[in-house]
């Protein structure tokens, strides 16, 4: 886990503010995206210094990169469906994706 990021690779969350379910695959520890992107997508304007969190997004086929304090952790204890899951971990166990594989 990155430094000062309050939540790890593999950990299933929700987005606070669209309600959709994923699973965290990279932690940046400050934003890391174009000014650009920032622009046209951050209408929160979340805190660029804070931690940022690429997630495959439940149920879809896409992901997203969301600000730290867009999210909480998913308390269901249900996996995600995403059709990259695989080549991110290799299994799902107590309420988190394992990864024992490196990622290129």
């Amino acid at each position: 886990m990155e430094s000062g990021a309050k939540f790890f690779i593999g950990q299933v969350i929700v987005h606070r503010l669209f309600n959709y379910r994923g699973v965290i695959v990279d932690v940046n520890p400050v934003f890391s995206g174009t000014d650009e992107w920032y622009e046209a997508m951050a209408r929160t304007r979340p805190p660029k210094d804070k931690p940022w969190y690429r997630v495959l997004v439940d149920g879809a086929y896409h992901e997203t990169y969301v600000a730290e304090r867009n999210l909480r952790g998913d308390s269901s204890g249900e996996p995600i469906v995403h059709p990259l899951l695989e080549e991110w971990f290799d299994k799902f166990e107590n309420r988190a994706y394992i990864r024992s594989h490196s990622v290129n």
